[in-house]
């Protein structure tokens, strides 16, 4: 069993959202800081959305992705248990 099964479900895919928001705020924060010091105004803003964007969606993508390939494991598992009883 998965250590990511601790949890129900919606928490843990709340949990991806929250990644998404948070990578996405905080290099876009760290881009608007780039901008005041450096005065890149507003490049640094843009990248750092862009990167945290494009950071969260990927990280979004594989754990969708994890979660079909448990879900499949999980219905071949179960199909041969039934196999195993008998049942159809």
């Amino acid at each position: 069993m998965a250590a990511d099964r601790r949890f129900p479900g919606w928490i843990r895919y709340s949990g991806i959202g929250l990644e998404l928001a948070g990578a996405t705020a905080g290099l876009a924060l760290l881009g608007y800081w780039i901008d005041t010091r450096y005065g890149t105004r507003p490049w640094g803003l843009v990248g750092g959305l862009i990167i945290g964007i494009v950071g969260g969606i990927y990280n979004l993508i594989r754990e969708s992705l994890e979660a079909v390939r448990e879900a499949g494991a999980e219905d071949a598992a179960q199909s041969d248990t039934r196999g195993e009883r008998g049942e159809g």
